[in-house]
C-alpha cells in the first residue's frame, strides 16, 4: 500500500508553485503526492519530475476535460480535441514520472445531459479505446473516477465506472473510487468496492465533509473490509478540500474552514491512513 496526499489541499490556484508542497509532503512522511495536470505545461512537468526525484517520493496524476475537449460530444472535432488532450495527459504523466492518471476524464466536470447518457457513455468508452496504444506505450494506467450526482450525471457509482472501463476494451483503463462520493451514492460501500474487482486502480479518501478521514461519519470499517476483501494494494491518496474561497476548489462549494490548517489536516490524514490501512 502506498499513502499519498493530493497537492490541491494546499493550492489556491492550479497554477501555484508545487516545490514547497512537494517538500511538505515529503517532510510529513507520505510515500507520494498526487498532482493535477490542470495548469501544467511541458516545462513544469520536467521540473516537477526532477523535484519528485530530489525528495525521494513518488507521484501520481489527475486531470479533467474542458468543454471544448469533451469526448462525449456529438461534434467529432470536439471529441478529437478531447482525445488529443488525453494523449497529452498520458505523455505528461509519464514525463513527470507517474504510471497512474485518474480523475474526471470521461466528460467535463459539471456538464449534464441526462437524456443522452447512453450515447455519451459510449463515446467516452470509444475515446478510451482510441488511447489504449498511448497508455501501453507510456506504461500508464487510466482511472475513471465515479463522482456524485451534483458533479456529473454520467458516472456516479462504482458500477457506472466499471461498465465504462469494460466497454473501452482496454485492460489499462480502470476505476478510481473516492470515499466522499461513495458515501453519497452507494447503498453498500463495501459491496461497491469489492464488485469493482480488478478494475480498481486508484483510491481516494476523505470524510463526508471532504475533511480529514476518520473525523466524520464515513463507515471506515466497510471501506477497510472492502479493500481487504479485494486484496487492493495500490495507492490510497487523501484528497481533501478544506479551505474556503480558493479558486481551485470554488466549484466544490467549500464555504467554511472544514479544517483550520491544511498541513495539520494532511498529518492527521496520514496517521489515520496508516492506522486503518497500514
Amino acid at each position: 500500500m502506498k499513502f499519498g496526499v493530493h497537492a490541491g489541499l494546499w493550492m489556491a490556484r492550479w497554477t501555484d508553485e508545487l516545490a514547497p508542497i512537494v517538500k511538505t509532503v515529503a517532510d510529513l512522511g507520505f510515500d507520494g503526492v498526487e498532482v493535477s495536470l490542470l495548469g501544467m505545461s511541458d516545462e513544469k512537468a520536467e521540473a516537477l519530475g526532477q523535484l519528485i526525484t530530489d525528495h525521494s517520493i513518488e507521484v501520481t496524476c489527475s486531470d479533467g476535460l474542458s468543454a471544448d475537449a469533451d469526448i462525449t460530444s456529438d461534434d467529432e472535432s470536439v471529441r478529437a480535441a478531447g482525445i488529443d488532450h488525453l494523449r497529452w495527459a498520458i505523455r505528461t504523466t509519464a514525463k513527470i514520472g507517474s504510471r497512474g492518471l485518474a480523475g474526471v476524464v470521461f466528460a467535463p466536470w459539471g456538464v449534464y445531459d441526462p437524456a443522452n447518457i447512453p450515447a455519451r457513455a459510449a463515446r467516452s468508452a470509444e475515446a478510451f479505446a482510441a488511447i489504449d496504444g498511448d497508455l501501453a506505450h507510456h506504461d500508464v494506467t487510466l482511472g475513471i473516477e465515479a463522482i456524485n450526482r451534483f458533479e456529473t450525471d454520467l458516472v456516479n457509482t462504482a458500477a457506472d465506472a466499471v461498465a465504462m472501463a469494460e466497454a473501452s476494451g482496454s485492460s489499462r483503463v480502470g476505476v478510481l473510487l473516492d470515499t466522499f462520493h461513495l458515501n453519497i451514492e452507494e447503498k453498500d460501500i463495501k459491496s461497491a468496492i469489492v464488485e469493482t474487482g480488478e478494475r480498481l486502480v486508484h483510491f481516494h479518501v476523505s470524510d463526508n465533509d471532504r475533511g480529514v478521514p476518520g473525523s466524520g461519519h464515513v463507515p471506515w470499517d466497510e471501506v477497510k473490509s472492502g479493500l481487504e476483501t479485494l486484496g487492493y494494494n495500490g495507492w490510497i491518496v487523501s484528497e481533501m478540500f478544506v479551505i474556503p474561497g480558493n479558486p481551485a476548489s470554488a466549484d466544490l462549494n467549500i464555504w467554511r474552514n472544514i479544517e483550520p490548517d491544511a498541513t495539520d489536516a494532511a498529518a492527521r490524514a496520514l496517521a489515520f491512513m496508516k492506522k486503518t490501512f497500514g
